[in-house]
């Protein structure tokens, strides 16, 4: 063997100590990169050369060769931030991303994202995220795609049931004989304070997203106050109540109503109370369906229909041509709204007329209380709960991101709609992933194809919303293996200036 053999080695030493100063400076470099792995190297010694020596034949190595360089993908530190759209994922995963104008796919921890002027959902190099669209429930729809917005607003929502729990003062008496005969629809005010005891407003929406104040009026029968037009069929006056629901006359759009005093007026009927307990212990509700003029038809106001879930329904009209079906809900649900005469009892009168005649007021073919219900009792008449599930339109005011990915946009008008479901990815062989740069890697034929699914499924790690994966470079270890590596690097650079000296030496041999 030759001693020149020897450099040879020493510079193998060199190459190799050289790429791994690089791997640990390219660590150093990105202690301060987002969702970054750091690098490690391996190295491994290279073929042997045979010798022969008095004990036989052996080995002696040619020097040193970089083995790999294997990617630490262990978790890095979170920072939490202000921005609802960073993202890190606690566990296995990467964020998708697909090239803009292209079908090849991105894969990357570093959730730094935003939406563009667009309403793409992108991160710092205008790469797209993947993810999956949700119905108004939070299901997946179809396959995977980029995250797009394409409307900032929240359409609306016409109301289709209400709910108005009251308490009237059991000391109250009657202030006038026919609460619906004291409105006028056609005069400014259209009733008196003194023509009712109580009154609970609240506002609804129509098709457009339009509000539209509605107020139930409330008058206790018979009493002081002289009786009431429901008095005949009514088994105990003095625990009743009749009510009208009214909407503002000049929103009032049905046809049999534009020129009649009954103008605003969307259903009337009478709420009957347990005399011992307070509770509400039977509802009526009338609905007009007449074509003459329904401030003087009593024919014409019929029993109301009931909804699905059993709760008496009126039409209303605030959009000229478009009926509005809202169901009033009082606390009383009949659990039988097809059963009976169209989920009344059989013996009620059918018409506020034939009330008036003496027939019986009309009651539920099955009553079933609920949890929060109407009441009588001895205290100031109050609203104790109202709502309704109508809305007008809103405008996209910010979103967040859950556990799940699951994106929802916050809306102006109060509504939270589900968006997106952030997509995330996983491989079989994470080694074998490509860096391309940017903070991004691409599959290769040794990672495999990548295994998609949900944040928190199938192995992969959930999201953490408002928060950065951080580096996970160990500054600490970096800087130990840098002063190995750069002793490697000089006792390598020895061997070479050592065989530089012995060659000398043979050199000094020649006498000239």
């Amino acid at each position: 063997m030759g001693i020149t053999s020897s450099l040879f080695s020493g510079i193998s030493g060199l190459n190799t100590n050289g790429n791994a100063m690089s791997v640990i400076g390219d660590n150093i470099a990105n202690v301060n990169t987002i969702g970054f792995k750091s690098s490690r190297t391996t190295f491994q010694d290279v073929l042997a050369q045979s010798v022969a020596t008095a004990a036989g034949t052996a080995q002696i190595g040619r020097g040193t060769a970089l083995s790999s360089v294997d990617t630490l993908f262990q978790q890095g530190s979170f920072e939490s931030t202000t921005s609802a759209t960073d993202l890190a994922i606690g566990g296995t995963g990467y964020f998708m991303l697909r090239q803009p104008g292209t079908e090849i796919d991105f894969y990357t921890r570093a959730g730094q994202f935003r939406f563009d002027k667009d309403g793409n959902f992108v991160n710092p190099s205008g790469y797209v995220g993947r993810g999956w669209a949700l119905d108004e429930h939070g299901n997946d729809v179809g396959t995977i795609q980029d995250i797009v917005l394409h409307e900032f607003t929240s359409p609306p929502q016409a109301t289709a049931s209400l709910i108005a729990v009251t308490n009237l003062n059991s000391s109250d008496s009657s202030n006038s004989a026919s609460l619906f005969g004291t409105w006028d629809g056609q005069t400014t005010a259209p009733i008196a304070d003194a023509a009712y005891g109580y009154q609970s407003a609240i506002r609804v929406y129509d098709s457009l997203g339009n509000s539209h104040d509605l107020t139930i009026y409330f008058d206790k029968c018979g009493g002081a106050g002289g009786g009431s037009e429901y008095d005949p069929g009514l088994t105990d006056v003095e625990n009743s109540w009749e009510y009208i629901v009214a909407s503002n006359p000049l929103d009032d759009n049905r046809t049999a109503f534009t020129t009649s005093a009954a103008r605003g007026v969307l259903m009337r009927g009478t709420l009957s109370f347990n005399a011992s307990t307070g509770d509400l212990n039977s509802v009526s509700a009338f609905e007009y369906t007449g074509a003459l003029d329904p401030a003087t038809d009593e024919a014409g106001w019929t029993r109301a229909t009931f909804s699905t879930t059993g709760y008496p329904q009126f039409t209303a009209q605030f959009v000229p041509g478009v009926d509005q079906v809202i169901d009033l809900q009082e606390g009383l649900r009949n659990n039988d709204p097809t059963g009976g005469t169209g989920g009344w009892d059989a013996a009620s009168g059918a018409t506020v007329a034939a009330v008036r005649g003496g027939a019986d007021i009309p009651s539920f073919a099955g009553r079933e209380p609920q949890a929060m219900t109407a009441t009588q009792y001895a205290s100031s008449s109050t609203t104790i709960y109202q709502s309704q599930n109508g809305y007008g339109t809103g405008f996209l005011e910010n979103i967040s991101v859950d556990t799940d990915g699951v994106m929802v946009g916050h809306y102006s008008n109060g509504q939270i709609l589900y968006l997106y479901r952030v997509g995330l990815a996983k491989f079989n062989n994470e080694q074998g992933l490509s860096k391309v740069g940017g903070n991004l890697w691409s599959a290769t034929r040794a990672s495999g194809d990548a295994i998609t699914g949900h944040a928190g499924d199938n192995g992969l790690g959930k999201i953490a919303p408002n928060s950065l994966e951080q580096s996970n470079v160990d500054l600490a270890s970096e800087f130990v293996k840098m002063i190995t590596t750069q002793r490697g690097f000089q006792a390598n650079s020895r061997i070479i200036t050592t065989v530089d000296t012995l060659l000398q030496e043979l050199i000094n041999l020649h006498r000239g």
